[in-house]
């Protein structure tokens, strides 16, 4: 059998070991060291966000946001529905209330209109409207000027989910900058890795600093343990943070690498047997995180035909997210619907879009999807 493709594998640049050998050398192996704060300076001068902390996970950038902001049981947090579990689940840690908000079909992310929907719901049944966790999906900016609208007139927290989408632009900023907090994530499947990991940025430093020192179990500064807060284990380790130093060298050229990818599937399969490449947003320019296509009802072909027939042939592809109000753990939620969300996880399949993926891989790729169904005849001249 022919070599694994993976959907998006770590790819790394040979520059990571470098930085790991000087942080074994130096031994600083334990959760502390220079490493970390060299990253969150790197990632800030990279971004232009005013502060960072490195943190576990992306998960864990986003619970300690809705902390130190005392987010409680009182309070409805609005969360893409469209989107994977870790975009929600902090908002339970906290025993807040989410309510999922559809997408807009030309971004796929969050439709400002049914927020302000929900918002108003929320008001109107007394609740506390809070804060909003919008997601810049598979790579792909959201509508910010409409969000950020809607939380100006309601007083609202903003929360950029961020996760799949460093390198992305936003108007003319990178995303996870514009909103009161933006999140980012360095799982191994993410667009640069740290084996595990994530980041939080943001401009208010005090904000920050809070939560630099919830994530270290707030300690006090005393000789011996003292505490007067609950903290959290959430702080990233040096030797991860060595790792993310060395990845962040070759982000640029992984960005453009996922774009050449984007193009080429674009080239390849979109119009071919009711294949679609999903559309490139508007507010932005992508970093086409994920490449992912939907198919036409009418066609012969299905979302399920197309992902067994590549893993036939040694190729990971995945469903679409399935959106959060489908979900049973959060069945009693509520949630603002318009159906976008839902037809496109009947529809949709992401395709390997790894900044390592080769010529090769990439036509092995899409020979066997256009290999599901006979070519359309020629047209005669």
């Amino acid at each position: 059998m022919e070599k694994r493709i993976f959907l998006s594998p770590p790819d790394m640049c040979g520059e990571e070991l470098r930085y790991v050998n000087k942080a074994f050398d130096a031994n600083w192996i334990a959760p502390a060291g220079p490493d970390i704060d060299a990253f969150e300076k790197e990632i800030c001068a990279l971004t232009g966000a005013s502060h960072a902390v490195a943190l576990a996970s992306g998960t864990a950038a986003l619970h300690l946001s809705l902390i130190v902001n005392n987010a409680g049981p009182s309070d409805d947090i609005y969360c893409s529905s469209f989107t994977f579990a870790g975009s929600a689940f902090p908002i339970t840690y906290t025993g807040a209330h989410p309510v999922f908000i559809d997408s807009e079909s030309n971004s796929w992310n969050m439709d400002p209109e049914l927020l302000e929907k929900a918002v108003t719901d929320s008001i109107a049944n007394k609740r506390t409207p809070k804060a909003v966790i919008v997601v810049h999906l598979y790579g792909q900016c959201a509508n910010l000027d409409a969000i950020q609208c809607v939380c100006k007139k309601y007083n609202l927290l903003l929360i950029e989910d961020a996760a799949e989408s460093l390198g992305a632009i936003c108007g003319n900023v990178q995303t996870g900058t514009i909103g009161d907090f933006g999140i980012y994530s360095f799982n191994g499947n993410k667009i640069i890795t740290t084996s595990g990991g994530g980041m939080i940025v943001g401009h208010n430093r005090e904000l920050l600093d809070k939560i630099r020192y919830l994530s270290t179990q707030a300690r006090e500064p005393f000789p011996y343990y003292h505490h007067t807060t609950i903290g959290y284990n959430y702080r990233m380790s040096n030797v991860s943070a060595a790792i993310g130093r060395g990845q962040l060298t070759s982000l640029e050229s992984k960005v453009e690498k996922r774009r050449s990818i984007y193009e080429y599937y674009q080239k390849s399969l979109n119009g071919y047997n009711g294949i679609t490449v999903m559309p490139r947003d508007t507010f932005g320019k992508a970093n086409c995180w994920l490449t992912c296509i939907t198919i036409d009802k009418s066609s012969s072909l299905t979302p399920d035909i197309v992902r067994l027939a590549l893993e036939k042939e040694n190729i990971e592809s995945r469903p679409l997210w399935k959106p959060m109000h489908l979900q049973p753990i959060f069945a009693n939620c509520k949630s603002f619907t318009n159906g976008v969300s839902e037809d496109l996880f009947d529809r949709g399949l992401c395709l390997p879009s790894g900044s390592s993926l080769s010529s090769d891989d990439l036509e092995r790729i899409v020979e066997v999807v256009r290999g599901l169904t006979p070519q359309p005849p020629l047209r005669k001249r």
